[in-house]
């Protein structure tokens, strides 16, 4: 993968080596590379990749950028285009300091190094599209786009952590600012590093702002929308050539492949993924829109045997483990378009979390509604009636009001937990004792608690959405994407994330993102003359596949799995009677729900039996 890596203000023996370490763990080494940079207790090199990357010296200042930077001034707009973005960032950085990221959009990571001062600075894009790890020994930093290559570096310590353990199971992924590794923390999205006198800050250097209300009239909003997500698109296309999208034909891919269309004048080169299951299988929407938009369509059935070869993949691609299922039908399609002689796909992730798209939005707002209700009524009336009447627990309507009541109750964002698998049991009863006595329970929580509560608005919808932009995107289906691309050999570009685009979200009240229980409302209505009726109309469904289903009927899938739990079982994390109990219940009950779980523990013991650990 294309990377950075580097260190400030750490004795180091041999520097050539250290480096050449650090940047193996991003990729093997690349001989094109631009040859790393080093001064008096600094040091940075780039790996190039699938990403441009750029490096650039200026007397004591290193830069380092990757990815695709936009610029807020025309003298440095200019300076990135004839001497690179590094460059351009060296100035800025000369003159703005930290300040320098409020010129700066796109998907980016950069790092800059001042050997004078034994300073520097690290940051992400406003999005999270990149990533950037660090830790901080012996007071000072070392740095890289990988966790991997961070702990490449000898300073670093390796030990894993406990409580990033704890929380893959929790959240399916290692969500920032933690890492798999104890020492290293990772970048979240519109955070920056500043480094001076051996102390590490952190901050966020870029907030979305949201309104609660628009003074402008809904037509005009949708007719500003309509220019902001063209242009959005066409700066996300850029000329290139060899470029392809992925189609499952939800909202946001059909607009995306639309949009294409549309700015190249040429069919859209789509392609989609189905799975032979009823209930899985989404393909007939992806044909709806192909076929609307005279696509050059390409279509593949997964088959579970996929899977089996996808899993190895998927374990030693990522530098932490990562419990996303549809990672293996992502890669799948990644590699088909490669096969294709595609260089760049664009996805049409992130709509859903700007524009109100999730189920989750709709339904928390039926339970927000009850708070709504004045309290004597609630109090005096409509509770003592569901808890109250004897044998209500046996009347159906009062059973369900009694539900809905007790989950009314728990407040966001606690309440999107409830159905979580480490809340449907004691802890006492999944986890080792020794394990759960070295990790913090509550930690996953607290940090959703965290993003939900930063969030610039006091709509419960935003704050919904706010937190989705971290943990749903940049904390996973943007490194889910990203990363299987990598493997794949081929760039991913997101439309939907360009940063003005996902400004003017902010400025759309949440009324009309979902206008009653209408999860995108604004966005469906202003292309309602896009895009066909039957993708305005089609609900929400996802990228799942079945795995669960496949575990019980496909034996080469079923070893590497069982397999897999038996190893783990042995780690001491688990509880053997736990994954027990999981598996009887998969093979029992039902397949879907219980295999989500099956997947994590599995995919867990992959990653770290790949790295022998």
């Amino acid at each position: 993968m294309s990377g950075i890596c580097g260190w400030i203000g750490v004795p180091t023996g041999d520097v050539d080596s250290t480096l050449n370490g650090m940047r193996h763990a991003l990729q093997d080494r690349n001989a094109e590379a631009p040859q790393p940079r080093t001064m008096t207790g600094c040091a940075l090199a780039v790996e190039p990749g699938i990403r441009p990357v750029s490096l650039h010296q200026s007397d004591a200042l290193l830069a380092a950028v990757e990815g695709r930077v936009r610029w807020g001034t025309p003298d440095l707009d200019a300076l990135a285009r004839q001497s690179g973005d590094a460059a351009a960032l060296a100035e800025s950085y000369r003159r703005h300091g930290s300040k320098c990221l409020e010129q700066m959009s796109g998907p980016f990571a950069v790092a800059v190094t001042d050997a004078q001062s034994t300073s520097g600075l690290l940051a992400i894009d406003r999005l999270g599209t990149r990533t950037m790890c660090y830790a901080n020994p012996s007071g000072g930093l070392v740095f890289a786009s990988t966790a991997a290559s961070v702990v490449a570096h000898p300073s670093v310590a390796r030990d894993l952590s406990p409580q990033a353990i704890f929380n893959y199971l929790y959240c399916h992924v290692i969500p920032s600012p933690g890492t798999v590794y104890r020492s290293v923390q990772k970048l979240q999205p519109g955070e920056c590093v500043t480094f001076r006198g051996g102390v590490v800050e952190t901050r966020f250097y870029w907030h979305l702002p949201y309104r609660d209300d628009s003074a402008e009239s809904v037509d005009a909003l949708e007719e500003r929308f309509r220019h902001v997500l063209r242009e959005a698109a066409r700066r996300t296309i850029d000329g290139s050539a060899g470029i392809g999208t992925f189609l499952s034909g939800g909202t946001d891919s059909s607009t995306v492949a639309t949009l294409l269309t549309e700015l190249t004048g040429e069919p859209a080169r789509t392609y989609s993924m189905g799975f032979a299951w009823e209930g899985f299988d989404e393909m007939k929407y992806a044909r709806i829109t192909a076929q609307h938009l005279g696509a050059r369509a390409r279509e593949y059935y997964v088959t579970p045997q996929d899977i089996v070869e996808a899993i190895p993949v998927i374990a030693r691609a990522y530098d932490e483990p990562f419990g996303n299922d549809s990672a293996a039908p992502t890669y799948v399609c990644a590699k088909m378009a490669r096969e294709d002689g595609i260089e760049v796909l664009l996805a049409g992730d992130g709509g859903d979390e700007i524009f109100g798209g999730n189920t989750r939005y709709a339904k928390q707002k039926v339970f927000e509604a009850y708070g709504h209700i004045p309290r004597p009524l609630r109090h005096g009336l409509i509770e003592p009636v569901a808890f109250g009447v004897p044998g209500a627990d046996r009347m159906a309507p009062l059973r369900k009001l009694g539900s809905y009541i007790r989950q009314a109750q728990v407040p966001l964002p606690d309440r999107l937990e409830t159905y979580n698998f480490l809340n449907r049991s004691p802890l006492a009863e999944v986890f080792e004792p020794e394990f759960l006595a070295a990790v913090d329970v509550d930690e996953p929580l607290a940090m959703l608690r965290e993003v939900y509560h930063r969030t610039a608005s006091s709509a419960a919808l935003n704050r919904m959405m706010h937190l989705d932009l971290k943990v749903t995107l940049a904390d996973n289906d943007l490194r889910k994407v990203s990363r299987m691309c990598d493997v794949a050999g081929i760039e991913v570009r997101y439309p939907l994330l360009d940063d003005a685009l996902v400004e003017f979200s902010g400025e759309i009240p949440a009324s009309l993102k979902v206008k009653g229980l209408k999860l995108r409302y604004f966005f469906k209505h202003a292309l309602k003359d896009v895009l066909p009726a039957q993708t305005l109309a089609k609900t929400k469904h996802g990228f799942g596949m079945p795995f669960g289903l496949w575990l019980r009927s496909h034996a080469p899938l079923a070893d590497l799995v069982h397999g897999s739990l038996d190893a783990f079982q042995r780690r001491g994390i688990i509880r053997p009677s736990y994954l027990q109990d999981l598996r009887r219940q998969h093979s029992a009950d039902h397949a879907t729900y219980f295999g989500i779980m099956i997947w994590v523990v599995a995919m867990l013991e992959c990653w770290l039996d790949a790295r022998k650990l």
